[in-house]
């Protein structure tokens, strides 16, 4: 990913630009998706919309050594659409380079813009099975 310092405004941009989108419809269409680094940030931007318009307590994406990407929401538990290996693999590493999260696990804050509103996200790290997680927790 390139302009790793603008990534963060990117999925604000994103956040801003499909607020008015079914969240669910949009990320079941971003795998194909030929931009991954641009997809991997849509995606992003539209878990954060389908959480905070769902009431999400947090979602969760595991990557298996395989590459298999998996994503679960909880409020109760449930799979949300996939971004697939490649756009998941840019997805992971797009919360990596905004977060600055390195090595096999870490927590931090992160402020979203979303809307008129500023939201603290918790972000985590931690192995997972021989792959890796990544949760988002919601407020």
């Amino acid at each position: 990913m390139k302009d790793v310092g603008s990534l963060h405004l990117k999925v604000q941009e994103h956040i801003d630009c499909l607020a008015a989108n079914d969240p669910l419809k949009e990320m079941s269409m971003l795998q194909g998706d030929p931009d991954q680094d641009e997809a991997a940030l849509k995606w992003l931007a539209l878990a954060a919309l389908h959480a905070i318009n769902s009431n999400a307590k947090k979602i969760s994406i595991s990557r298996a050594p395989d590459g298999q990407v998996t994503v679960t929401a909880k409020y109760r538990e449930a799979q949300l659409p996939s971004p697939g290996p490649a756009v998941g693999a840019k997805v992971i590493e797009a919360v990596r380079e905004i977060t600055h999260l390195e090595g096999d696990k870490g927590e931090t804050p992160l402020a979203l813009g979303i809307r008129d509103h500023s939201t603290e996200l918790q972000i985590k790290i931690k192995p997972e099975d021989g792959g890796e997680k990544i949760t988002i927790k919601f407020p």
